[in-house]
């Protein structure tokens, strides 16, 4: 047994892991959304990358773990409604 201590907090998307290095904000919406590839690797991320990256990775499927308003923000950046909130 590890006494490593683990922190309670979710862990951030990764899209905002990548701005950290650009410091510049790309992402539209603060809804998270967690998409999961064939290998059963998880990408959380915003609605705005989220959609992006499911428009052009096909073996990427939403998580059990992204809420239906999630989901409903990524069919609207996808498909042209912006995700609906702002």
């Amino acid at each position: 047994m590890t006494s490593a201590h683990h922190s309670r907090k979710s862990p951030l998307p990764d899209c905002e892991l990548r701005q950290r290095d650009s410091e510049v904000s790309t992402c539209a919406g603060r809804e998270q959304v967690v998409l999961v590839g064939l290998d059963d690797t998880e990408y959380r991320m915003c609605p705005a990358h989220a959609a992006a990256l499911w428009l052009t990775d096909p073996t990427l499927r939403f998580s059990a773990k992204t809420r239906p308003e999630g989901i409903s923000a990524v069919m609207g950046h996808a498909f042209g409604g912006g995700g609906g909130r702002q």
